[in-house]
């Protein structure tokens, strides 16, 4: 929240309006007073990494009665106050809404009881407003994602963590209860995360007899060598008579019927609080901005609207709309609509359902396909990797195929370094950083002949191959060698896996989430190391080849003053703009400066110049310090975003290799040489694509190792602005009003239609 708060602040006074806090929410709003104050720009430095929101929040009872908005409305209307920012979940936003439809009526009484002049009624005589979702269940329709899922999730999957190593050591039952009264958002996505055995969520209870089900599933799991077992229960969980569901209630069954050692754990509170993760910063921020600009444009003509995020483009949406459609979503679950209340929610809950019904709930099948599918992993490890071919072993068996791994990378694939991977072989692989299988850098090129050998030696019929920037590179090398060797001609797949963020075909890859919080959060210790001591500017260096992604990212999430990159070109004048700009910032309040450099964004401004260069001009105002962050950024334990983007690139996959391969199987044997037999699947906007690496070409700049275009670079503005730097927004991008669409559900509410037609891509979504 307060990432929203900083940067609805600082756009707004940058677009030259003025902003006031209100403190305490609408408890504020109507007691008025020193609870309503004007904000600075310096009033929201050093907020970013404070979890919580630094204005107070209160649940009001005053607002909810007609006395109480009306003494909100003089209070605003005294003060001049048309527009409202409100973040909030669905109850905030709803009263934001009746209180803008009242507005007229209270403003005219307002004017009877002789409290405003006719002349403060007319100024004010529309007010405006626009929501952001604060909220940690992400049980808002519409929104991708809400303001503080990402870290809830975090806290969670630390303690999932902690847990599950007790857990295996002693052999036990694990049962967590995460929050969620009305929505099961945290705890399929936690479920998912960690590979859970169960998970009991409001939306989709148990069938009948689920006590049966769920026993024997436990103890199959113990029989194929699992030692522990988990199970998520959402707060809200009920049977299909909707009848609660408790953690103690499942615990007395297994205790009963299986005699496991079982114990529960309750979440509660620790999941709001903590440190906002980079992710819920950008996206604070991002909301922020996109709040501003909806203000600013609208109309009393146009609805109260909301900003949110559908996949990673800012979208605005009428504010009663969602409610309706998250009402929806209440009245579906009365009603026994299970399946309706679950594609209501939105189509990323849907797919996370789908997923997990998949790798938790299907036995693999008695008969065998008699295919072969062989996964590597290639270039660098991150984070993640794992998450990826946990979940395309698992999808793969389900298939009936058998399920090969091969040690590292290319090489290891030419020296025939290949094993069958089984069911549990891949247990507990989720939350592992770095990469199981092993990894080189080795492009195949060198290697064509012998890997064309192993494939037919150990009758590969298809590869997954899992890695960054040489995934690709590796890929269409293989691509390239079908005309000569035809035991290449088989359905491949690369799933990006790169902290860099550099592969073409993607907006996302595996393992840059993680890399990401690992670099937000040492920036965060970095400043605060500064806390108390005299005026200081920090240099840190970041990874990324020539792909700007994190530090970019890095920059909005920590908050940096600048971000040098090799996407956007800076001289010398830039430089000593950004000295001079620090030189001003040093006389205000703010004691603190953070300049971020990707590692290869100017062969001759390196960091070491920029340091001395800084350490020069800043003499007497400021002295610098420099980090060069290294190889930290590629470890870690994945982050929950990573571990379930991981799962899910791995389940498409190898479902799209089933379907290929029947395409390709012709006379008795399988032969692919198609372009679109050869595909990067990727985050394209708001879908999972697969797109044919021969097409990717013309998109790529292969010797900087990065695409052509980037998305990301939209949100350099954004960090500029956020730093104090007058420079112009380009707005042409900026999002219109769209409709909640509900695809596939008959509703009784009258539907809207969306703004554009789906792509082919986003249809096959």
């Amino acid at each position: 929240m307060n990432a929203a708060v900083r940067a609805t602040v600082r756009v707004g006074i940058y677009t030259g309006a003025k902003v006031y806090f209100v403190h305490e929410g609408y408890q504020g709003l109507v007691d008025g007073g020193d609870n309503i104050k004007l904000a600075t720009w310096e009033s929201v430095s050093m907020m970013l990494q404070l979890g919580g929101t630094v204005i107070g929040s209160a649940r009001c009872m005053d607002f909810r009665a007609r006395e109480g908005r009306m003494k909100a409305a003089l209070n605003l209307v005294k003060l001049g106050i048309t527009n409202l920012c409100v973040i909030g979940g669905d109850g905030s936003l709803t009263g934001a809404n009746q209180f803008r439809k009242e507005w007229a009526t209270l403003l005219v009484d307002l004017v009877k009881a002789g409290k405003i002049t006719d002349d403060e009624a007319r100024k004010s005589s529309h007010l405006n407003i626009v929501g952001m979702v604060g909220s940690i269940d992400n049980d808002f329709c519409g929104t991708d994602m809400t303001i503080g899922t990402d870290s809830a999730l975090h806290r969670i999957i630390e303690v999932v963590d902690a847990i599950t190593t007790t857990a295996q050591s002693h052999q036990r039952t694990f049962i967590l209860e995460v929050m969620g009264r009305h929505c099961g958002y945290l705890a399929l996505v936690t479920a998912l995360a960690c590979g859970a055995d169960w998970v009991f969520i409001p939306e989709m209870p148990p069938d009948e007899g689920w006590q049966g089900h769920l026993c024997r599933r436990l103890a199959d799991q113990r029989a194929r060598g699992s030692r522990l077992n988990v199970i998520i229960v959402a707060e809200g969980a009920m049977d299909r008579d909707g009848n609660p569901i408790s953690s103690e209630d499942i615990k007395k069954l297994v205790e009963k019927n299986l005699g496991f050692d079982t114990r529960t754990t309750v979440l509660g509170h620790v999941q709001r609080g903590g440190t906002p993760s980079a992710f819920d910063r950008i996206l604070g921020s991002r909301m922020g901005v996109e709040a501003v600009m909806a203000l600013l444009e609208a109309t009393p003509e146009t609805p109260a609207c909301v900003v949110s995020l559908s996949g990673n483009q800012a979208v605005r949406l009428p504010l009663m709309e969602c409610v309706q459609v998250t009402k929806d979503v209440t009245t579906a679950m009365a009603e026994k609509r299970w399946e309706d209340a679950i594609k209501l929610r939105g189509k990323s809950f849907e797919n996370n359902w789908n997923t997990y019904k998949m790798l938790a709930h299907i036995n693999p099948p008695d008969t065998k396909s008699n295919i072969n599918v062989a996964i590597v992993n290639i270039g660098a490890p991150c984070a993640g990797m794992n998450a990826a071919v946990r979940s395309a072993v698992r999808i793969g068996i389900i298939q009936g195929h058998n399920m090969l791994a091969v040690h590292d990378g290319f090489e290891g694939l030419a020296q025939g370094k290949i094993e069958p991977i089984t069911w549990t072989g891949v247990s507990g692989w989720t939350g592992k950083g770095g990469s199981e299988l092993g990894t080189k850098r080795v492009l195949p090129s060198e290697y064509i002949e012998e890997i064309s050998l192993t494939i037919a030696k150990f009758n590969i019929h298809s590869l997954v191959i899992i890695g960054g920037f040489e995934a690709y590179m590796g890929g269409l090398e293989l691509v390239q060698g079908r005309d000569k060797y035809e035991e290449l001609c088989i359905p491949m797949v690369v799933i990006p896996a790169t902290v860099s963020n550099n592969v073409p075909g993607s907006d996302f890859s595996i393992g840059a989430d993680t890399a990401l919080n690992t670099i937000t959060s040492t920036c965060d210790r970095i400043k605060q190391s500064a806390a108390g001591t005299k005026r200081r500017v920090f240099i840190v260096e970041t990874a990324g080849g020539y792909c700007g992604y994190l530090a970019t990212m890095a920059g909005l999430a920590a908050g940096a003053d600048a971000a040098y990159i090799y996407e956007d070109k800076f001289g010398i004048r830039d430089l000593e703009m950004n000295v001079e700009h620090l030189v001003q910032k040093m006389k205000t309040d703010v004691k603190r400066g953070l300049i971020l450099r990707n590692e290869n964004c100017n062969a001759n401004y390196t960091t070491d110049f920029i340091f001395a260069l800084y350490s020069e001009e800043g003499k007497g105002i400021f002295d610098c310090r420099k980090n060069v962050l290294g190889h930290m950024q590629q470890g870690g334990t994945p982050t929950p975003f990573d571990r379930n983007f991981g799962t899910k690139m791995g389940s498409k996959a190898v479902l799209w290799i089933t379907e290929k391969l029947k395409e390709v199987y012709r006379h008795g044997r399988i032969f692919a040489n198609t372009p679109d037999s050869a595909c990067v699947l990727g985050m394209k906007k708001r879908a999972l694509t697969f797109q044919p690496l021969a097409e990717l070409k013309e998109q790529t700049d292969f010797v900087h190792r990065i695409p052509k275009t980037s998305w990301w670079l939209k949100l350099r503005p954004i960090m500029k602005i956020l730093a104090k730097y007058n420079i112009s927004l380009d707005t042409s991008e900026h999002a219109h009003m769209e409709h909640v669409i509900n695809k596939r559900v008959s509703m009784h509410a009258p539907l809207m239609k969306k703004a554009s037609p789906p792509t082919k891509h986003e249809e096959e979504e």
